[in-house]
């Protein structure tokens, strides 16, 4: 077939990050692209359902607390309870921000987007809402992925929420059960304490987030306990037992509780059951999932697919990343997978989490020989201002190249201070000593990595 056999050189199905990464990406590299959303806005599940509607949550939940907790306050004798719509008022606009931005960059790029479900009905055609055909030479799957609902779980249950659910609950309960400890349950864990919400975090694995560096996730439980979390490990459902004063967990152990709501967090489901990828030889793992090669191809390599859809990492940055990497492979511009195995990880718990490279636990298996430096925050000036010295930075590093390994940070603003340590690992030229031979703005988080490299530069010998 010509080129011109088809309404569009590539469409993309979905616009959150990697839908419009891979849109974005390919129109400025001459294609014609279209797009399809089957929500009524642009932005797909990381706008209006998970990313910035939790993060803004929490922001505000944060500041609003550090506030009220103030003792300047407290001696003025301004107390205050804000409301969850209260609390969620500020949200709604940012959502709205994001959405006029992101229609901006299709509008003046010229990228038409069909609002309607799309479902592929042979290897270049896809039917938008059953009635309105379109055919393109190659496309991009971006649809994402949703909470996990599990048959025995009542989700209609007035007090049983999930993840997106959540968002909208109505008042602050005065507890709360959270069923699932990986990224989504220890943030919302984090969040509904910062609230005062009594919290029971229910693990189904030995530890928290056991992905993360041990010496950072020993911190994040230590913190959580400290603030009031019960966090009780290697637990699985047996039942849950919807009342009309709350939800009572009945866990396989034998034990039971009892908290005003429940939210599941366990498992996410990719978005793919109406796609007809059954008429285009495609199929899906056990969670939904589509599996692809290094450049994100299918087992059909005319269709990608990006973003959560795939699964791992399930991060809104690595979408958007994934989706320009497929479509400048479809441009014969690349033929990588743009560092996409150098992806740092952002935990928004309170605080919060960020980490690039590899752990002490990998290293050690790998006999690599490897040194650690070290900063805790409460030395840091800049973070005895802010009163924010819960937290440390940790650089992990070769002991004869001093090439940077990794580095993990437990604390304020550690999603923005690891991009620094990022860079110099993945430079070719840089080592440790970059951090002791450069000069810092003083006070900042950022001289942690100061402190942190000389701290492991003298444990030399």
């Amino acid at each position: 077939m010509s080129d011109s056999d088809f309404d569009f050189d590539l469409f993309v199905i979905g616009t959150g990050p990697g839908g419009e990464g891979a849109a974005m990406q390919a129109v400025k590299g001459g294609l014609r692209v279209g797009v399809a959303e089957r929500y009524r806005q642009i932005g797909g599940g990381c706008t209006h359902w998970g990313t910035i509607p939790s993060k803004a949550l929490r922001y505000t939940i944060t500041n609003t607390m550090n506030v009220l907790k103030n003792p300047v306050f407290r001696e003025m004798g301004i107390h205050a309870s804000p409301t969850m719509e209260q609390l969620r008022r500020g949200t709604a606009q940012i959502i709205a921000k994001q959405v006029t931005m992101r229609q901006s960059f299709y509008d003046r790029n010229d990228v038409p987007i069909q609002f309607g479900h799309a479902r592929f009905v042979d290897d270049h055609t896809v039917l938008i809402d059953e009635k309105e055909p379109v055919r393109a030479k190659q496309f991009v799957i971006a649809t994402g992925t949703r909470p996990y609902h599990p048959p025995n779980v009542d989700f209609d249950h007035p007090n049983i929420y999930d993840s997106d659910g959540i968002l909208d609950l109505a008042e602050k309960p005065g507890t709360i059960t959270i069923y699932g400890a990986g990224v989504i349950g220890t943030e919302y864990a984090s969040m509904f304490r910062n609230l005062g919400v009594k919290v029971n975090l229910v693990n189904t694995r030995s530890r928290l987030l056991e992905f993360l560096d041990d010496e950072i996730v020993d911190a994040l439980a230590y913190h959580l306990r400290d603030q009031g979390v019960v966090i009780r490990h290697d637990e699985v459902v047996d039942r849950i037992e919807g009342t009309d004063d709350g939800v009572i967990l009945h866990l396989k152990s034998g034990k039971r509780i009892k908290s005003d709501v429940l939210l599941w967090a366990n498992g996410r489901s990719g978005n793919t059951e109406e796609l007809g990828l059954e008429n285009v030889g495609l199929q899906v793992n056990k969670r939904g999932q589509l599996e692809v090669d290094q450049q994100f191809q299918t087992a059909r390599e005319h269709i990608y697919a990006v973003g959560d859809v795939i699964g791992y990492p399930s991060l809104a940055s690595a979408a958007y990343t994934q989706g320009r990497a497929a479509a400048m492979h479809i441009l014969e511009q690349k033929n990588g997978n743009l560092r996409l195995d150098d992806i740092p990880t952002g935990i928004y718990t309170s605080p919060e989490i960020s980490s690039v490279g590899q752990t002490e636990r990998q290293l050690t298996e790998a006999c690599i020989p490897y040194e650690v430096g070290q900063s805790q925050f409460k030395s840091l000036a800049r973070a005895q201002i802010m009163g924010t010295t819960v937290g440390m930075l940790k650089i992990l590093f070769h002991r004869e190249t001093l090439k940077v390994l990794g580095v993990h940070c437990f604390g304020a603003n550690a999603s923005e201070i690891v991009h620094i340590g990022q860079a110099v690992m993945d430079s070719q030229d840089l080592n440790l000593e970059y951090f002791f031979e450069t000069t810092f703005n003083y006070p900042t988080m950022a001289e942690a990595y100061r402190v942190a490299a000389l701290n492991g530069y003298n444990r030399l010998f």
